[in-house]
């Protein structure tokens, strides 16, 4: 990849992919990825809010609206274009580097002609 379009890391990926239906506050992206995830990638608060500031810098995302819950501000977050966009790029590249692995798994597995 490009200086330009470097991949997403796991838990950059997994926000991304939990805001494919519509804006998320913090916490519900979190159980998002957890549970796209099956459990086993869980986001650290400041994990979270730390990928959010970068990926709003870098134009993947953008902070929404916000509301108060319990005295306390929830922002919501949506995915832009230029988000899903390296989504899709991403999920490309992880497509093509798993067929290059279950590829030579199943040739492996063949007996020579």
């Amino acid at each position: 990849m490009t200086r330009q379009n470097p991949p997403l890391t796991e838990p950059q990926y997994f926000i991304l992919a939990a805001l494919m239906d519509g804006p998320l506050h913090g916490y519900g992206i979190i159980k998002a990825a957890e549970q796209a995830t099956d459990g086993r990638l869980r986001i650290a608060v400041g994990t979270l809010y730390g990928a959010l500031e970068r990926m709003e810098r870098a134009g993947l995302v953008a902070a929404g609206h916000a509301e108060i819950v319990d005295g306390r501000a929830r922002r919501y977050y949506r995915l832009t274009e230029d988000g899903t966009e390296a989504l899709g790029r991403e999920a490309l590249r992880m497509q093509q580097a798993a067929a290059v692995v279950i590829g030579h798994s199943r040739d492996a597995g063949a007996a020579p002609a």
